[in-house]
């Protein structure tokens, strides 16, 4: 009796588990001695202890670049070039870095920049054009950098807008308080739902990625709904943790979609991003 044959005898017989118990090992240790590598790797030269950042896969930005592209009726190949553009600008980089490297809070930030899913937001702005973002959660302006790039190139294209970044932290947003990116955004501190609240003008674009609890989340998606423009959308960072925004968009009648992004050579499972329109 050959190999396969032999093989095949036993998987029908008491003995199967036994017998695949070896492979399955095999296969679990090489697994987790993959995560574990990475782990050691991160620990000894990451100094993030929240909001990590991370490159995508190859094929998660691939995936990522689809999103955006059905979601704003726009061609892929589009998509791709608005994708490059942020992942290319230098100005944006260098800034990044060298603000970094000489911040207070410097000790808990890696300098490398990775933008991980914040290039989907990019590509969203750039594809709707929105004349007012709104985001909730600032920590350290990496985000707001990103969404004030693409208003910049939005605005030299004919099309301005401003984002407001809503932060209880007075030492959130660093990183956006430097021109040209400053030049677009208005920094708000304090409560998010008592500041959404206090919005003078109409909200095209709002994306939430403060309190990740379901019910704070839940809150500002109720207290936006009021200032939202008819052709808005609503964004969350908090997708892969709960079903809030699905939620309220079938309880507004909108259409919803998600996408949960893959790191690359991180031990994170990454985070993800929900639209409601």
């Amino acid at each position: 009796m050959d190999g396969t044959r032999f093989r095949r005898t036993i998987a029908r017989t008491p003995l199967a588990p036994v017998a695949a118990f070896p492979k399955r090992l095999l296969r679990v240790a090489r697994h987790d001695a993959r995560v574990l590598s990475v782990s050691a790797r991160w620990l000894l030269t990451s100094r993030e202890h929240h909001n990590y950042t991370y490159d995508l896969t190859r094929l998660s930005r691939e995936h990522l670049a689809w999103f955006v592209s059905v979601l704003t009726d726009t061609p892929v190949k589009q998509v791709r070039d608005y994708l490059a553009e942020i992942e290319s600008d230098q100005a944006l980089r260098q800034h990044i870095e060298r603000t970094t490297a000489t911040s207070a809070r410097r000790g808990l930030a890696d300098r490398q920049v990775r933008y991980a899913r914040r290039i989907g937001w990019y590509a969203i702005v750039r594809a709707t054009r929105p004349a007012h973002v709104v985001e909730t959660g600032v920590d350290k302006g990496l985000g707001t950098c990103v969404l004030a790039s693409a208003l910049l190139r939005n605005a030299a294209e004919g099309h301005p807008g401003r984002v407001t970044s809503l932060d209880i932290n007075p030492e959130a947003g660093y990183l956006a308080r430097v021109e040209p990116w400053a030049g677009v955004v208005d920094l708000v501190i304090g409560d998010s739902i008592a500041s959404i609240r206090a919005l003078d003008r109409p909200v095209d674009l709002f994306l939430h990625d403060s309190d990740h609890s379901a019910g704070h989340e839940r809150n500002e998606f109720e207290a936006v709904e009021s200032k939202l423009s008819p052709d808005a959308m609503l964004l969350t960072d908090n997708v892969t943790v709960t079903n809030v925004l699905a939620e309220h968009a079938e309880r507004t009648g909108r259409r919803f979609l998600a996408y949960r992004e893959t790191p690359a050579r991180h031990w994170f499972p990454g985070d993800g991003i929900g639209v409601a329109w």
